[in-house]
Order: C-alpha cells, then sequence, then structure tokens
C-alpha cells in the first residue's frame, strides 16, 4: 500500500522543518539535559503555536484533533530535530483526559492545545517514571484503575540519553477520576503514545542517516572517500530500507487510529517495534561508520545517538510490540507489558555509546 500525503500535510512538514532548522534546537537539548528549561520551553510555545499539540485535542476542548497522520507527520520532524522534552507524553495527556472528560478536561486541555500548560505522564505497566516531571505544569498518573495529578516531580533517575530526565512521583496526588472509565481512556492514551513514539524514532533514525551519508562522502582513507566502498553503501542501504519499510507502517497505525479499526493496537504495536529497531540499527550504522568521532560529546551527532535506543523501548519494548502484533484484538485485549523499558531507562540499565 501506498501512503501519499495531500499538500496541507507536506507543507506543515515543511514550516515545522523551518522552525526547528531556526530554533537551533542541539543548543536547546544540551541546557535541557542539565536541567534549564528556557531554550526547551520557548521551542514548546513555538510547537503550540504551529499547532501541534491541538492535534491531540478534541475539538470540545479547543483542540483540532485528534488527528493521526498529522501527529505522524509532526512527530517525525520533532524527532528529526530531536526536540527535547516530554512532547509524546502531552499528547497522550491529551488523549487521556479527553476520554475521561469531566472537570480535568475542562481545565487542562484548550491549556495543552494552546501550549499555555504541559504536561507528563506515568501509567501503571509502563515504568515508575514521568519523564521531565520538573519541567512541566502537571503530573498526571494512572495507577488501579485512578487518574491523579501529581503533587511533585519526586526523586530523579539516570537515562542513557541526559535529555531524557526521569523522575519518580510520590505516590498519592489529587483524585480526578477513577474507574473503569480511567482504564479504557489510559488503553487508548498508551496505544498514541506508541504511536507518536514510533513516529520519534523514525525520525531520529532519518536524522542518523542524513548525517551519516554526509561524514562519508567527506571523509577519505587512501584518498578515497569512504562513501564509495562496497561495504559503506550496503551499510548505508540497509539503513535506509529499514527507515522506508517503517514509513508505510506508521501511516497504515495512522489510518487506523483515525478510522478506530479493531486491530489498531496491532498495527500501532508493529509501526512502533518496526520504526524502533530502524531508528537503532540506524544510530548504530552512524556510529561505526563516524569512527572515533562519533563517541565525542561535542558532535551534535552524539544528541541523536543517545535518543535512539530509548525511543526504541519507551511505551513498548521490542518484544512487547511483537507479542502485542500477535495477541488477539478488540477492546478486551490486554495492554503492552512492560518489558525491559524499566531497566533500559534507568541508572541500573545505563547504555553506553559501546552498547550501541
Amino acid at each position: 500500500m501506498r501512503f501519499l500525503l495531500d499538500e496541507e500535510q507536506r507543507e506543515f512538514a515543511r514550516s515545522l522543518d523551518a522552525m526547528l532548522t531556526a530554533a537551533d534546537t542541539p543548543a536547546a537539548v544540551r541546557a535541557w539535559a542539565v536541567g534549564d528549561h528556557g531554550a526547551g520551553r520557548d521551542l514548546w510555545t513555538r510547537l503550540a503555536r504551529a499547532g501541534v499539540f491541538a492535534l491531540a485535542v478534541p475539538e470540545a476542548y479547543e483542540g483540532v484533533g485528534p488527528l493521526p497522520v498529522e501527529i505522524a507527520v509532526a512527530f517525525t520532524e520533532l524527532g528529526r530535530h530531536a526536540v527535547p522534552g516530554p512532547v509524546v507524553e502531552t499528547v497522550a495527556a491529551g488523549v487521556l483526559l479527553g476520554g475521561v472528560g469531566g472537570a480535568a478536561a475542562k481545565e487542562w486541555l484548550p491549556r495543552l492545545a494552546s501550549g499555555a500548560a504541559s504536561a507528563t505522564l506515568r501509567m501503571d505497566g509502563y515504568g515508575p517514571y514521568a519523564l521531565d516531571a520538573d519541567a512541566v505544569d502537571a503530573v498526571f498518573t494512572v495507577a488501579g484503575g485512578e487518574l491523579r495529578l501529581a503533587s511533585g516531580p519526586g526523586a530523579l533517575s539516570l537515562s542513557s540519553d541526559p535529555a531524557r530526565r526521569l523522575w519518580r512521583p510520590e505516590p498519592g496526588g489529587e483524585l480526578l477520576m477513577s474507574g473503569p472509565r480511567v482504564a479504557g481512556a489510559a488503553a487508548r492514551a498508551a496505544r498514541w503514545a506508541a504511536f507518536a513514539t514510533a513516529a520519534q524514532a523514525l525520525g531520529v533514525g532519518e536524522a542518523l542517516l542524513r548525517a551519516t551519508v554526509g561524514y562519508v562522502k567527506q571523509r577519505t582513507q587512501f584518498g578515497t572517500a569512504i562513501g564509495s566502498f562496497q561495504a559503506v553503501k550496503h551499510r548505508l542501504a540497509d539503513v535506509l530500507i529499514g527507515l522506508e519499510f517503517a514509513r508505510p507502517l506508521l501511516y497504515g497505525a495512522a489510518l487506523a487510529l483515525a478510522g478506530e479499526a479493531p486491530d489498531a493496537d496491532a498495527r500501532v504495536a508493529a509501526a512502533k517495534v518496526t520504526a524502533g529497531e530502524a531508528g537503532y540499527a540506524a544510530a548504530r550504522a552512524a556510529l561505526q561508520l563516524h569512527g572515533a568521532v562519533g563517541y565525542t560529546e561535542e558532535l551534535d551527532l552524539a544528541l541523536w545517538l543517545r535518543k535512539a535506543r530509548p525511543l526504541r523501548d519507551a511505551w513498548g519494548t521490542p518484544g512487547a510490540c511483537r507479542a502485542r502484533v500477535l495477541a488477539p484484538a478488540g477492546p478486551g485485549a490486554p495492554p503492552l507489558p512492560l518489558g525491559s523499558w524499566e531497566e533500559l531507562e534507568n541508572g541500573r540499565g545505563q547504555v553506553s555509546y559501546g552498547a550501541l
């Protein structure tokens, strides 16, 4: 199946690309990694003005969504430019609150859509951490069928990506809603989080491939550009094929979400595992083909290298997603299991460049 974006969607991608190129995102990522959120919040405001966060908010709450195809377009660009912060979690929080409705939705959704507020999300089954909880206005948690607003960010843990700051919220907080409606909305929010993460991973992989192709054209050995070597060409061709195979799965999942298809879970899981593995393969190839310079923190390449593996495992590990593809479809199907996400993202499971 061939998926073609319409002219408006392509223009949306071009406008985001131009805006993020001019915004010096590498500097914002480096500042974010040390807890300086100023540049990142300015970037967040620009994204909100471009309508990125309104894409997941229903029109009844001053949004324009949910629009999964446009979310795929936007989050691929966010990944391509290594935008920091809980952008996926804000979208997932919008889906969650839109599903539960009530006073919490009325209070928070218009603010999330406009960029006046930001949010992160922690849910049972997806690890104990809330991404960048110190940088947002609201930390939502879902546990035991209860939706709560956490009282604070909690304790900080390490991640293999310094720009992914993981916080363990304290138990309790303000109870917003409980019951089966919360569980159903949480399952839908997790599905959308996995989908947006897949788009991010695809964008990260594309950026890594582009940087590596540019490098091998310039790097010479024995008076010849290493990009002319057959082994290098084959390696990069494999990366390109992986990314191009992931793209139709991503847009197929978008259509399934838009139509609320019974197999939407499986389609999202297939897109997530394929895009995550393709982005990770792009990181491995980029590191190895850049040689020793690929290990340097000063090179902007490091900002994308460090994102590839956490994105592969966030909101559904490869093993969990493969199991989901094979699981029965329908509303009674079990959620994606945690897998090894917690171990990979916290300090005990830190991933070094060598592991790439």
